[in-house]
């Protein structure tokens, strides 16, 4: 996954989205935090990994994904917000339950909120990517997935979204 160019392309997605609503000089941070936690709450219900009381199947793939890289739109976004992008990336797969890694999420996010270190931002970051291996995504998934939603959520802006 090239990180760097998905920087790029989440700078230009901000930028676009400040300099069209007026939004230059706003603080946003706070905003970009709580659309994560909204968006990583829409991934785990497409998941249905916590819903134990249901025999409902989890949403197709492509759902997931689309949800998922909602979620990596935002991680990209703090990232650079906070001057992040720079940042190296182990990929230390974690295997654990679906449930325990989005608490694990919240947790991390929760940290961040509080201390706003490119270690907690690792956390985060690192652990997301964890979840998407444990969601059966390939790094090649979420980048294509990435570079797809990026696209629309640049004609959503050119149509008002």
């Amino acid at each position: 996954m090239n990180l760097q160019r998905l920087f790029q392309m989440q700078d230009t997605l901000d930028k676009r989205i400040e300099s069209e609503h007026n939004l230059c000089g706003i603080p946003l941070l706070r905003k970009k935090i709580l659309s994560l936690q909204v968006e990583l709450g829409e991934l785990a219900n497409e998941t249905r990994c916590f819903k134990f009381w249901s025999t409902k199947a989890p949403s197709s793939n492509d759902v997931i994904l689309e949800e998922y890289v909602d979620c990596l739109h935002f991680i990209l976004s703090i990232g650079l917000e906070n001057k992040f992008q720079g940042i190296t990336l182990n990929t230390n797969h974690i295997t654990c339950e679906l449930s325990e890694q989005f608490l694990s999420l919240y947790i991390n996010i929760s940290d961040f909120i509080t201390c706003s270190s490119l270690h907690n931002y690792l956390n985060i970051f690192q652990d997301f990517l964890s979840l998407g291996e444990n969601l059966g995504f390939s790094k090649e998934d979420i980048e294509n997935a990435y570079l797809h939603k990026n696209n629309i959520n640049h004609e959503r802006q050119d149509n008002g979204y």
